[in-house]
C-alpha cells in the first residue's frame, strides 16, 4: 500500500509541474507569432504605414495598411511612456501626422502574472519538496523493509482458484487414499468429531526427487478446497538468529486467521535437522527455528484447525520430536511407480497431446522402468520436442524410443568420427554383451545393440526387464555380472587383448559382487554376515562413508570372495562366446554394417535356439522322497 501511495504521489507531482508549465506556455506567451524587430516598427513609424498600435506590457501589436496586416513586436524599453514618445518622435522625424497613429494601452494580464508568480516560486518549492518526499519515503521503505525481515515469506493459494486435483496424480494410488482423508477432514469435519477422531496434524511426504510429493499436497489443496500456504524449508533460515522462529510465528499467525488451510513446507530437512548436530550447538539458528516450528505444530495452544504437509527425500536426517506422534503423525511413501502406475502417468502426461495410432502406453511403460514421474514426464514432453523438429503432425513410438534413450545413454553423437579398426572393436564389445545376456538364463532379454555414439558411450546393449522387480536372487547377480563382462570377454577371445572401453563394466561388476559378499549375505564361505556400516542418502542412492567393523583377516576373505565371483563370472562369459562364436561374428559383422540391430533383427540371429524366457528368481527345491506333500524341510 505504501509503495502504491508513493509511485501515486510520483505521478501527481509530474503532472502539477506539466500544468504549470502548459498554463505558462499559453497565457504568457498567447501567440506562435515571430516578433519583428522594433527598428522596423520604428521605420514603418516614420514611413507612415503604421495606423493603429495596441501595447500591452512590452509587446505591441502594430497595424499596418488600413487593418489589412499585423505583425507584433517587443519594446527594448521601459513601459508604455517611452514606446508612445518614441512613437511619436518617429512620425515626425518622418514628416508624419503622429495623431494620425492610434495608440491603446492595456492593462497587464493578471494571469500572466500569476503564471510567472508559480513559475518563478512555486516551482522550484515543489521541486525541492519532491526531492525532500523522495529522499523521506527511500528512508522510510529501509525501514520497513528492516520491520518485515521477520515476516514469513510464504505464498498463498486460494482454494478456489488452484486446479490441480487427485486426477492430475497417478500412480501413488496408496498415498492418494492416505491423503484422501485429510482432504474429507477439511470438507465434513463433523464426520469425524462425531467419532471422537483427530486428523493429523502433520503428514509427512517421503520419497525420491521427482516422485510427486510437491505435486501431490498440491492436489490436497485443490481438493479441499481450502487456502494453501507454499514455502521451502530454507527459507526460515537467515543469517541472524530469531529471523527464522519469527517467520515461523508469522506463518502460522496467517494460517490461523485463514483456517481451515493447508501449510505446505517443501525439503522440510533444510530446517528440521536433528539438533546437537551443527557447529553452534544447541544456538544454532536453524535449531532456534526448529524449536519454534514444533511449539507450533503441537505445543501449549492445540486448538487450530490447520495441517501441516511437508515434503523430503531425506527422512534419516529429521529431528525424532519432529516426527512423533502429534506432529508429523502420519508419513507418506512416495516411490517411483510400478508398470501399472507408469502406464497412468504417461496417460496424464500424453493427454492432448496427437499421437501416432501405433503409440503404445504399455510398451513405453515397460521400457521406463525405474523412471520416476518427472522422467515420464520428461520422456512425453522429449518426445513431443523431437516430433516437432521432424515436422510431424503426431507423436510416434520412434519419438518415444528415441527420448527415452536420450535420457537413458545422452544423444547421439553421429558426427564422432571413428576408424574402421575401433567401429570392429566395439562391434565386438557391444556383441559380446549381447550374446552372453541372451544365453544366460537369468538375463533380461537384449532389446536393442548399437554401435553409434550416445554421450559419453561409444556404444551401448540395451536389456529391459520383462516385468517390475523388487527382489534378485544370487543366480541373477551372477548372470547379470558375466553379462557386465561379456564385452571385455569378448575383445579377449577375438583379439587377445583388451581396451579401455570396458572400464566402466569392470567397475559396476566389481561393486555389485562386493556388496553380493558384504551386504546381501550370499557369500558361502562368509555366510549371511553384513560387513561395514554403511552411512548413505536415502533415497538418492549416494554413500558418505563407511565404518568399518570387521578385521583385516576378514577383510582379505571378503576380497577373495568378491575375486571368486568375478572369476566365476568371467569364466562362464567365455564359455558362453566359445560355444556360440558363430552368432558373435555374425552379430559383429551386422553392427559393422547396420550400426544399429533392434530385439526383432537380433532375435534372427539366434532362430537355431529356442526362444528366450524370462527366468527370475528362485524356485523350490524338490520334496525328499517319502516327505508328503507342503512338509517342512530340515534347515
Amino acid at each position: 500500500m505504501n509503495g502504491k501511495f508513493f509511485r501515486n504521489g510520483i505521478v501527481m507531482l509530474v503532472l502539477v509541474v506539466g500544468t504549470v508549465l502548459l498554463l505558462y506556455t499559453f497565457l504568457v506567451s498567447p501567440t506562435n507569432e515571430t516578433p519583428k524587430p522594433y527598428s522596423a516598427y520604428l521605420a514603418d513609424v516614420r514611413a507612415g504605414l503604421v495606423t493603429k498600435v495596441t501595447q500591452q506590457d512590452l509587446t505591441l501589436t502594430v497595424t499596418t495598411g488600413n487593418s489589412s496586416s499585423k505583425y507584433i513586436t517587443i519594446q527594448p524599453g521601459l513601459g508604455i511612456p517611452s514606446a508612445l514618445q518614441e512613437t511619436v518622435d518617429a512620425a515626425k522625424a518622418g514628416g508624419q501626422d503622429p495623431n494620425k497613429i492610434e495608440f491603446t494601452a492595456m492593462k497587464a494580464s493578471d494571469a500572466g502574472q500569476w503564471v510567472n508568480l508559480l513559475v518563478g516560486a512555486l516551482l522550484p518549492v515543489l521541486l525541492i519538496g519532491g526531492f525532500l518526499f523522495f529522499m523521506m519515503r527511500q528512508a522510510q521503505g529501509t525501514n520497513n523493509q528492516a520491520l518485515s525481515f521477520g515476516k514469513s515469506r510464504a505464498r498463498m493459494f486460494l482454494g478456489n482458484k488452484t486446479v490441480v486435483t487427485f486426477a492430475d496424480v497417478a500412480g501413488v494410488d496408496e498415498a492418494k487414499m492416505e491423503l484422501q482423508e485429510v482432504v474429507e477432514f477439511l470438507k465434513y469435519p463433523e464426520k469425524f468429531n462425531s467419532l471422537g477422531a483427530r486428523i493429523p496434524r502433520g503428514v509427512l511426504l517421503i520419497g525420491p526427487p521427482g516422485t510427486g510429493k510437491t505435486l501431490m499436497a498440491r492436489a490436497v489443496a485443490g481438493e479441499a478446497g481450502v487456502p494453501f500456504f507454499s514455502i521451502s524449508g530454507s527459507e526460515f533460515v537467515e543469517m541472524f538468529v530469531g529471523v527464522g522462529a519469527s517467520r515461523v510465528r508469522d506463518l502460522f499467525d496467517q494460517a490461523k486467521r485463514n483456517a481451515p488451510c493447508i501449510v505446505f513446507v517443501d525439503e522440510i530437512d533444510a530446517v528440521g535437522r536433528q539438533r546437537g548436530a551443527g557447529l553452534g550447538g544447541s544456538h544454532d539458528e536453524r535449531e532456534q527455528t526448529l524449536n519454534q516450528i514444533l511449539v507450533e505444530m503441537d505445543g501449549f495452544d492445540t486448538a487450530t484447525n490447520v495441517i501441516v504437509v511437508a515434503a523430503t527425500n531425506r527422512p534419516d536426517v529429521l529431528d525424532p520430536a519432529l516426527l512423533r506422534p502429534g506432529r508429523f503423525d502420519r508419513q507418506v511413501i512416495l516411490d517411483r511407480p510400478d508398470m501399472k502406475g507408469r502406464v497412468e502417468i504417461l496417460r496424464v502426461h500424453s493427454k492432448g497431446k496427437p499421437l501416432d495410432k501405433a503409440f503404445n502406453v504399455e510398451d513405453v511403460a515397460k521400457q521406463s522402468a525405474g523412471f520416476s514421474g518427472a522422467d515420464l514426464a520428461n520422456l512425453v514432453n522429449e518426445a513431443a520436442i523431437l516430433a516437432a523438429r521432424r515436422n510431424k503432425k503426431l507423436v510416434g513410438m520412434s519419438e518415444f524410443q528415441e527420448a527415452l534413450e536420450r535420457i537413458v545413454a545422452g544423444p547421439e553423437r553421429k558426427s564422432r568420427v571413428i576408424s574402421d579398426a575401433e567401429k570392429l572393436i566395439i562391434a565386438y564389445h557391444e556383441g559380446g554383451h549381447a550374446v552372453v545376456q541372451r544365453i544366460l538364463p537369468k538375463c533380461d532379454a537384449v532389446a536393442k545393440v548399437t554401435i553409434i555414439s550416445r554421450g559419453m558411450a561409444l556404444g551401448y546393449t540395451m536389456a529391459l526387464p520383462s516385468e517390475d522387480r523388487y527382489l534378485q536372487s544370487k543366480t541373477e547377480f551372477e548372470d547379470k555380472i558375466a553379462g557386465m563382462l561379456g564385452g571385455n570377454a569378448s575383445e579377449r577371445l577375438v583379439f587377445g587383448d583388451t581396451t579401455t572401453g570396458a572400464s566402466n563394466d569392470i567397475e559396476k561388476a566389481s561393486d555389485l559382487a562386493r556388496r553380493m559378499v558384504t551386504e546381501f549375505g550370499m557369500s558361502e564361505k562368509l555366510g549371511p554376515l553384513a560387513f561395514g556400516k554403511h552411512e548413505e542418502m536415502v533415497f538418492l542412492g549416494r554413500g558418505i562413508g563407511e565404518q568399518r567393523n570387521y578385521s583385516d583377516d576378514v577383510a582379505r576373505q571378503i576380497d577373495d570372495e568378491v575375486r571368486a565371483i568375478i572369476d566365476n563370472a568371467y569364466a562362464r562369459a567365455q564359455d558362453v562366446l566359445t560355444r556360440h562364436r558363430d552368432k558373435l561374428d555374425a552379430l559383429a559383422a551386422q553392427l559393422v554394417e547396420r550400426e544399429t540391430l533392434d530385439a526383432t533383427e537380433f532375435e534372427a540371429l539366434f532362430s537355431d535356439l529356442p526362444p528366450k524366457e524370462p527366468i527370475h528368481g528362485i524356485v523350490p527345491k524338490l520334496e525328499s522322497a517319502g516327505a508328503p506333500a507342503g512338509a517342512a524341510q530340515p534347515a
